[in-house]
């Protein structure tokens, strides 16, 4: 038995061109955004999850379906309301009569893909409940801890916060996230295929998964081992402490967004199938991942326009 036969997370070079497959088909469904989606697999890649903010009717329930119809994986919606409780998303112990016994009933965040859709239009009571998940990849219910599948990937949207009836994601949920990315209106071309096209629901549903659940599990260990030079390091060192200096920002980046950088920078590095991590692949990914996690001052620019000022501000040895 050959060496990657007998270990199911080496990456074999059938399961790079499935990746290429991968994002090739998921931009055939969501036209007009190859480098949002780019970033949303990397997302995937590094173990993370992706907060989609824009307005309806952008392609942000689109994305997150053709992701999952291409990767193979379980999927769920929930849509988050006023009156959604913890429960609702994480599950119930219910007593069973026959057996004399509590027994828990998994909620909808048992799934490989969960769709957060309007997250921010629940309280923050319920938004909480995805905290240990995202962070821990379980849940626990009654004092039980629960594992949850893998990969386990949440891709959240949100509408901005100046809509009637959305609650602000605190700063410790928005962390959580590694990218926050933006859709946006398509060009003149896509829109236009669009009109003219088969519904996207229709093209999503008859989409073909492209990877196994085994090649995605080892496609994020393959992009832990992508090599990050010292120099790298340094460099994301130094635009996390400029982000901490810079006179619009009341609170800067902290460690744990400086290794979600470093994960990002790796996982586009294996998408572009080199074996180690570039300054340009933190410049690609650097204000998908800093600009949420910025706290400006009170009369600040937004905290887009703060991360690329901070990108603006490091040069590169």
């Amino acid at each position: 038995m050959s060496a990657q036969a007998a270990n199911p997370l080496i990456v074999t070079d059938r399961a790079r061109q499935s990746l290429a497959d991968a994002i090739a088909q998921v931009n055939g469904l969501v036209l007009g955004k190859p480098r949002e989606i780019g970033l949303a697999f990397a997302t995937l890649l590094a173990g993370g999850h992706l907060l989609v903010e824009d307005l309806p009717g952008l392609g942000k329930t689109t994305l997150a379906r053709s992701m999952a119809a291409t990767l193979g994986l379980d999927f769920q919606r929930m849509q988050f309301t006023s009156d959604l409780l913890p429960s609702d998303i994480l599950g119930v112990s219910i007593f069973d009569p026959a057996a004399r016994e509590f027994r828990f009933h998994p909620g909808p965040i048992f799934a490989q893909l969960l769709l957060a859709d309007e997250i921010n239009r629940a309280p923050p009571r319920t938004q909480s409940a995805l905290l240990e998940a995202m962070a821990e990849w379980q849940v626990t219910v009654d004092g039980v801890c629960h594992h949850l599948p893998q990969p386990f990937f949440v891709i959240a949207t949100q509408n901005p916060v100046d809509l009637a009836g959305t609650f602000p994601l605190p700063d410790s949920q928005l962390d959580r996230f590694l990218m926050r990315v933006k859709l946006g209106y398509p060009d003149a071309e896509a829109e236009r295929a669009m009109l003219a096209g088969s519904d996207r629901r229709e093209l999503v549903a008859k989409a073909m998964p492209r990877l196994s659940q085994t090649e995605v599990m080892a496609l994020r260990e393959s992009a832990t081992r992508i090599h990050a030079s010292p120099t790298l390091v340094a460099y994301v060192q130094a635009l996390l402490a400029a982000s901490r200096r810079h006179r619009g920002v009341r609170v800067g980046l902290s460690p744990r967004a400086g290794l979600a950088l470093l994960q990002g920078a790796r996982a586009h590095a294996l998408i572009a199938r080199r074996e180690h991590a570039r300054p340009e692949d933190v410049q690609a990914l650097f204000g998908e991942v800093a600009a949420h996690r910025l706290v400006p001052e009170a009369e600040a620019e937004s905290r887009d326009v703060l991360a690329a000022s901070i990108l603006k501000s490091v040069a590169v040895d």
